[in-house]
């Protein structure tokens, strides 16, 4: 008797002790506090918790606009409490979502379990300056109890079908042949190209692929998808110390010269269903000022989304492979 009460004990206390992470993919809505005012943002939170640090992806939807950040913060077992600091939240009166002011806030929420779900309720607030032109915003997350993985994010909600609409800073690659007459691959380039820093090769396009073919083509992991086309979104998850990538698509350069940021760089890529096995890889164009250039790639196929972390130096491109899963309906 004594050792099943003390099985059930560790049985239970291990539940316990594992409904208390925050680790997984939370959505909600966010409230502007203001008297009269019904803007919103849709939002949506992918974290993984070490100890008492969490990491990983804030995005929201807001009017026309879908940004995400990878982000960075703190939690407290004993309270329950979560703290993710400086995060851009475009202004709510913004006019333009493609151009507008943002307001730097401060995410503070706490952590609440029942055996119907996890929410995580909490606020974006912004320093005391600044409080009535950034007003306050209040959050109701709840965890994606359908998530395995962390692979799905939102896939039934309103962020998740909107996310797909490609904004003004992304960039949209097609695998459509070239144009006779220009063999050469088109690449496309981001509005403003970040200036290639503390580099020690000069890459112009020229040379670039005959540096991509030299250098060694290093596997990290393979994906299976369910659609003819990808978004990928880029951002430096170690510290922001200039690194600079250019992104490949079998061989071909799609995306040059970008540096990476907290911000995401997002690229939508229609892949070639001529080839069993797609290729993205990231090619550094410099180490930044703490090597290797590292980047977080997070691959979503409108069902289901992949975190790939990766590593480039002179002599090694890291490589995703992708390939097309096969329905069995």
């Amino acid at each position: 008797m004594l050792r099943i009460i003390l099985v059930l004990s560790l049985v239970l206390t291990g539940r316990f002790v594992f409904s208390q992470s925050i680790s997984g993919s939370w959505y909600g809505k966010a409230d502007v506090v203001v008297q009269g005012m019904y803007n919103n943002y849709l939002t949506e939170l992918v974290l993984k918790q070490r100890g008492s640090e969490v990491e990983g992806v804030f995005g929201y939807y807001f009017k026309d606009s879908y940004q995400s950040f990878f982000v960075r913060g703190t939690y407290n077992k004993d309270t329950r409490a979560v703290r993710i600091r400086n995060l851009p939240m475009l202004f709510y009166r913004s006019n333009s979502t493609s151009n507008g002011p943002e307001c730097m806030m401060d995410f503070e929420g706490t952590l609440r379990v029942s055996k119907v779900k996890s929410s995580m309720n909490g606020s974006f607030l912004t320093i005391e300056k600044y409080k009535y032109t950034c007003p306050e915003m209040r959050v109701s997350f709840t965890m994606d109890v359908a998530t395995k993985n962390l692979d799905s994010m939102l896939s039934s909600s309103i962020v998740g079908k909107k996310f797909w609409m490609p904004q003004r800073e992304d960039v949209v690659v097609s695998t459509a042949a070239p144009a006779a007459g220009n063999p050469t691959p088109n690449v496309a380039t981001v509005a403003a190209p970040a200036k290639i820093t503390d580099s020690a090769i000069d890459y112009n396009e020229r040379n670039l692929l005959a540096q991509f073919t030299r250098r060694k083509i290093v596997y990290t992991k393979d994906l299976e998808i369910t659609s003819d086309s990808i978004r990928i979104s880029l951002y430096d998850n170690g510290e922001i110390d200039g690194d600079t990538v250019t992104v490949f698509l079998n061989g071909k350069p799609v995306v040059a010269h970008q540096e990476l940021t907290a911000r995401a760089m997002n690229i939508y890529l229609t892949l070639d269903n001529s080839k069993d096995v797609n290729e993205i890889s990231l090619f550094a164009e410099n180490l930044g000022k703490v090597p290797p250039n590292t980047a977080l790639m997070v691959v979503t196929d409108g069902v289901s989304r992949f975190e790939v972390f990766l590593s480039s130096t002179f002599t090694q491109n890291a490589t995703v492979r992708i390939k097309k899963r096969i329905s069995r309906h």
